[in-house]
């Protein structure tokens, strides 16, 4: 193909990930109720299901002091969720387009990097949602440094920590594909991974001081903890080097 053919191509990957984009907005915005009610302010109601299994009592009001907030939020977050929801088809139209340039081997690993990280990347969002924003929120609800200061929060502050912590522990979760074809291509090993685990426990601390948006401890090792984990997923998805290989067989012979 020419560079205009793919130039061509590409064109039709954008058109056809923009009038995606824009189906799933529109429908996620006519159906405000379920949107919001349903999904984005379920944790802040007593009978979500970490509260009712932890027996914590939660009572979280929401207040909106701007004019306009309420519309552009409306829109932000329809269009935040129809990116979530779209997300694995904008992949395959990207893979469309750069898998026939790639060999055989290429194609095999990406492919499957592709699929884990679709699979991680709603995984991610499952925690965040149902495991770390409750939590953010019943600490944050409950914590006052003043019996005579009463906990207010605004529909902004709300959804700006909900979009956050939730999309940002769905991108973090994609960690263990990309050191997956790190891995195929030999650049990273497990015994590398292995060797470097105190280091990267170190790194991953400040990487979610860095990224959570409230900066406390507390936030910080909510984040942390699913980081680690996902670095010692990465190192059973990783595969030995060859050096380590070959003296393992030199051992064994």
């Amino acid at each position: 193909m020419t560079f205009w053919d793919h130039l061509e191509e590409l064109r039709g990957v954008i058109i056809r990930s923009v009038l995606l984009l824009l189906a799933c907005f529109t429908a996620l915005f006519f159906f405000k109720d379920f949107l919001f009610d349903g999904i984005i302010l379920r944790p802040t109601q007593g009978d979500f299901w970490l509260y009712r299994l932890l027996g914590v009592g939660m009572n979280l009001d929401l207040i909106n002091i701007d004019i306009s907030a309420q519309f552009f939020t409306h829109i932000k977050v329809s269009f935040i969720c129809a990116l979530v929801v779209s997300f694995p088809f904008l992949f395959f139209f990207l893979w469309q387009f750069i898998a026939p340039g790639l060999y055989d081997n290429e194609k095999k690993t990406i492919r499957g990097a592709f699929a884990l990280g679709a699979v991680l990347f709603y995984l991610g969002l499952a925690v965040g949602y149902f495991i770390v924003m409750p939590i953010l929120l019943t600490f944050f609800n409950g914590y006052q440094v003043s019996a005579n200061v009463t906990n207010t929060f605004s529909l902004n502050s709300y959804i700006s920590i909900f979009t956050s912590m939730v999309f940002l522990m769905g991108v973090l979760f994609e960690f263990p594909s990309v050191l997956a074809i790190l891995s195929q291509f030999g650049i990273v090993t497990r015994s590398f991974l292995r060797q470097y685990r105190r280091h990267a426990v170190l790194v991953l601390l400040v990487l979610a001081a860095v990224l959570t948006p409230t900066g406390d401890p507390f936030t910080m090792l909510v984040v942390a903890a699913p980081l680690y984990l996902l670095y010692e997923f990465s190192i059973l998805l990783c595969r030995e080097g060859a050096k380590e290989v070959i003296t393992d067989d030199e051992s064994t012979a």
